[in-house]
């Protein structure tokens, strides 16, 4: 078969299985490219190139899991974020295009601290991937050091893949344990994506997320609010910020009423930022102390 019959057939197999046709097309390209490594241009600049019998059974067996709803990012076992090229699988949750946002933000707050000539200590709680401490270690090279945090051994694994691929193994200290807890000291900026998917709103999810992605990095009580009023609490109760810290979360559509009424009730002298992302909705919440 060649490249320009083996799109088309994808293209088919998986509009077939329920896939849009422009959604189909992009997958099957994408798949294709990987199985060849090829930029996705070449594939339409040699459609008459023949796949070899292994490269036929690599894109059949890849499309046949995109079939089934698994994530391209899964397929191919990497995904962009912030520039950088990530590994993931299926022990971490694919990172979004408006946790980039969240790292826009802390980096920006970091940055004007630097030029004050302070030097901030950063922390990224529930680190997953480790996307957001890997981007902001490689975005700034002047923070000697970030602390990355997850509950997770597996996940912390996939982090320390993306810290030793982009060379930042020696400066993202991981730690394990509950939420900020591992934390040995006070933090300057503490940068939060926890799960925050109510468990009420499974059905409302892609099949793509809802079935293939670790659901502890997805859910977070009914209202999914249940890891970050935590966090809130944690922060309060224990010496876990300095002076004028900042905390930076990435939150669900509808939950910032419920967030900033906790955070006045525990920090009366808060001030609070909210920052919508690319859809308009409200995304990041910004405490500053």
């Amino acid at each position: 078969m060649t490249v320009g019959e083996a799109l088309e057939w994808g293209r088919r197999l998986l509009q077939a299985a329920g896939r849009p046709a422009q959604e189909a097309g992009r997958d099957v390209q994408v798949l294709l490219g990987h199985v060849l490594g090829v930029e996705r241009a070449a594939l339409y600049a040699h459609p008459e190139r023949e796949l070899t019998a292994a490269e036929w059974q690599r894109l059949t067996a890849l499309l046949e899991r995109r079939q089934r709803g698994e994530p391209v990012a899964y397929l191919l076992g990497h995904k962009e974020f912030f520039g950088l090229d990530l590994l993931v699988d299926r022990r971490v949750l694919i990172p979004r295009p408006e946790t980039e946002l969240l790292v826009e933000e802390v980096l920006a707050e970091a940055r004007k601290r630097l030029r004050r000539e302070e030097v901030p200590i950063v922390a990224d709680i529930g680190t997953g991937s480790g996307a957001i401490a890997v981007a902001l270690a490689v975005s700034e090279p002047r923070l000697p050091y970030l602390y990355a945090c997850d509950s997770s051994a597996e996940a912390l694994e996939v982090a320390q893949l993306n810290c030793q691929r982009h060379g930042v193994s020696q400066r993202v200290r991981l730690l394990q344990g509950d939420l900020a807890e591992p934390l040995p000291e006070p933090v300057d900026l503490l940068v939060a994506n926890l799960p925050y998917v109510g468990t009420e709103e499974r059905e409302l999810l892609a099949p793509d997320v809802r079935d293939f992605e670790p659901p502890e990095a997805l859910f977070a009580g009914p209202r999914g609010l249940a890891l970050l009023e935590r966090l809130l609490r944690q922060l309060h109760e224990r010496p876990l910020l300095k002076e004028r810290a900042m905390v930076f979360l990435e939150i669900g559509h509808r939950q910032r009423e419920a967030l900033e009424a906790l955070a006045r009730q525990l920090w009366p002298a808060l001030r609070l930022t909210c920052r919508r992302d690319y859809a308009g909705q409200e995304r990041l919440l910004i405490l500053a102390f």
